[in-house]
């Protein structure tokens, strides 16, 4: 019998478990996770407000729910949890899906104010991640900025414009929906440092930023002028140019009237954040032009732009895990078709897939082919591999290194107590946004389970 320890339950880790027992009749997998949540940025990532994508938890339920897999949830891996040496002698094989778990920085001046946060720290704060701060996001803020035009930059540009109303039906805990809904934030603007027919947000996305009550549209013609993509659309790619007409509509009926007001810009590269009584008040921009080339190059001419909320929207980064080698280049680990490759040779029984295997492109579909890949190699190997001699009972070994795994029936507890929590306030289910309430839910499920 084959044993393989998943780690990461996102949608490349559920993949990996997916297509091991499908592929395999006898293999037997552990999906494990540091959060006592399964789903990873299905959970933890994915907008409140989009509840079609968020039903892909249905789908990672199924797999996860089958009898040759089993979720084992706040499990540790790597610095004060379980080595990675160690968690590789308790299984014949360790696939890591361990995703991109930090954001790319600016690197300008003023880029660490208060105030001044990464997207991916707003987006886990209104998403209930347990490891979120909540350190006065909108408190004062009459302004913001943020930096980027791919598809989180609409979320939270979305999310900002929104009101309780339209917020209060979602999972958003409590906490986050109270603050947004006692937010004063007049102007939102989303800035990109190229020209609109580049932008790299979907259709769907941006059009929603247009059916927001209470929230007006605003795009400057002259920026669209600037792009030699604009003058021409049937030169533009069709969900660019579907981008570019969508654009153009907006500009031509602006609406700085609404309560709120959504300012789409465009040729404008952050050059400082500037500071106002110790936190940020200001973004300064350069504006920019089309080089010639695809690129764009400063032309020395500034804006400053008043934000007391600054967030910065510009991609993912893996991060190192400890006891596997790293391309700091490419945030990403060594591997060749998802086998991990140390010193130039294959490290027998370690894999990757998803964001730590090939970066962090894509959509969530395409963690399909790219675990499916891994998974193949990983059969391949398996000869050589069950030679080994595992632990027969892996998680009898994780309690005695000190983990506590939260399994499938501590996460079923958690979701009956986010339910209660939401039928007492009104809503639907409503996220419980810390640790200690997550694991003082799952341990419940022992005692449910008591005669």
């Amino acid at each position: 019998m084959l044993r393989v320890a998943v780690v990461g339950s996102g949608p490349s880790g559920v993949y990996t478990a997916q297509n091991l027992v499908q592929l395999d009749s006898d293999v037997r997998v552990d999906v494990i996770d540091r959060l006592p949540c399964p789903y990873g940025l299905v959970r933890y990532g994915v907008a409140p407000d989009h509840e079609k994508i968020k039903s892909l938890q249905n789908n990672l339920r199924t797999v996860l729910e089958h009898e040759r897999v089993r979720f084992l949830g706040a499990v540790r891996v790597g610095p004060g949890g379980l080595a990675a040496a160690r968690l590789r002698q308790l299984y014949h094989a360790v696939v890591y899906c361990v995703g991109a778990a930090t954001d790319r920085h600016l690197g300008i001046p003023g880029e660490d104010l208060p105030g001044s946060w990464s997207a991916t720290e707003f987006v886990s704060w209104y998403s209930a991640h347990p490891d979120a701060a909540d350190d006065g996001f909108l408190r004062d803020v009459r302004s913001a900025v943020v930096i980027g035009v791919g598809n989180v930059a609409v979320d939270v540009t979305r999310i900002l414009a929104r009101g309780p109303a339209e917020l209060s039906p979602t999972d958003m805990p409590q906490a986050a929906l109270r603050a947004l809904a006692a937010s004063r934030i007049g102007d939102i603007h989303m800035v990109g440092r190229r020209g609109p027919s580049q932008a790299r947000f979907t259709t769907k996305e941006l059009r929603e930023l247009g059916g927001l009550p209470g929230a007006g549209l605003l795009v400057d013609p002259a920026e669209l002028a600037l792009d030699p993509g604009c003058a021409d659309l049937s030169a533009l790619p069709a969900a660019r140019r579907r981008n570019v007409e969508v654009l153009r509509g907006w500009a031509q009926v602006p609406n700085e009237d609404a309560p709120r007001r959504i300012r789409l810009r465009f040729f404008l590269r952050p050059a400082e954040l500037l500071a106002d009584g110790g936190r940020v008040g200001a973004v300064r921009f350069e504006r920019t032009e089309p080089d010639g080339r695809g690129g764009v190059r400063g032309t020395g001419q500034f804006e400053d732009v008043e934000a007391q909320l600054v967030l910065r929207s510009v991609g993912y980064r893996g991060v190192p895990l400890e006891g596997l080698p790293f391309d700091a280049s490419s945030g990403t680990v060594p591997h060749l078709a998802g086998r991990v490759v140390r010193a130039g040779a294959v490290a027998p029984g370690e894999y990757v897939a998803g964001w730590i295997k090939r970066g962090p492109t894509g959509v969530i579909g395409t963690n399909r082919p790219c675990a499916k890949e891994t998974v193949l190699s990983l059969l391949d190997d398996a000869s050589a591999l069950v030679r080994e001699r595992p632990p027969r009972d892996p998680v009898a070994a994780l309690r005695a290194e000190g983990a506590e795994p939260v399994e499938w029936s501590g996460w079923q507890a958690i979701e009956r107590a986010e339910a209660a929590l939401g039928a007492s306030l009104g809503r639907g289910v409503v996220k419980l946004a810390d640790w200690e309430s997550l694991l003082a839910a799952a341990r419940t499920a022992g005692a449910s389970q008591a005669p």
